[in-house]
């Protein structure tokens, strides 16, 4: 399946100033309030969002546009899922008869949790094996009529979706926080490159600065 050219895929994160996601026991809220205003201001500018599952497990996440006002429906919420262990109980599932969502799993989920997952409300994809396929994923979702992604991930995401070139904008906001922790989520994990001439090279477009919180958001294109 080709891959759309047209098709804008955006990360968007907040991270300490050592890279940090969330500290080591999970906790995530490192932006202020300002910040998450802006983020939901580009949720509601988007076809979907998507979120890997340990997103889901350790958050417990909504990911619905708050904080504005808003005349579109909320965004699809995709949900990167290889083993369908989502909680049937999770608010992502609770609201999915609601706010359309897709469950995106492998062949490796159960047919009952996957009948399950439908029964709640929510639309199920399989793509891959073992792993979800995401350029193929991607791919799908264009056919679906899907133009503006943005991802919300964790650091294996990140690296997934930037390393297989899906990826066509980062934007980082750089709270002025260290919180170190050696099994603390960064920006990007995954198994990495060897060299730094293999690193993905990016273009710096636009620096927005919050002098009230000492928070800079950094705009970059590959």
């Amino acid at each position: 399946m080709k891959f759309p050219t047209d098709l804008k895929v955006i990360i968007n994160s907040a991270m300490t100033l050592d890279g940090k996601l969330s500290s080591y026991t999970g906790n995530s809220r490192i932006s202020s309030k300002k910040d998450l205003v802006r983020v939901h201001k580009l949720r509601s500018k988007v076809d979907a969002i998507v979120v890997g599952i340990n997103t889901v497990l350790i958050d417990n996440p909504m990911l619905t546009v708050r904080f504005i006002r808003n005349n579109r429906s909320c965004p699809t919420r995709i949900i990167i899922d290889s083993y369908g262990r989502i909680p049937l109980d999770s608010k992502i599932l609770k609201t999915a008869a609601t706010i359309k969502t897709i469950i995106v799993v492998t062949k490796q989920a159960s047919k009952d949790t996957i009948e399950k997952i439908k029964e709640l409300g929510a639309h199920v994809i399989i793509v891959g094996s073992k792993l979800v396929n995401l350029k193929k994923l991607f791919a799908m979702l264009y056919k679906m009529g899907y133009r503006k992604i943005l991802i919300e991930g964790g650091g294996e995401l990140n690296w997934s979706c930037l390393h297989d070139g899906i990826v066509n904008e980062l934007i980082i906001t750089i709270a002025p926080i260290v919180l170190g922790g050696r099994n603390a989520i960064t920006l990007v994990e995954g198994r990495g490159y060897s060299t730094i001439s293999q690193g993905i090279k990016l273009k710096l477009t636009k620096i927005i600065q919050n002098k009230n919180d000492n928070e800079i958001t950094l705009y970059y294109n590959n």
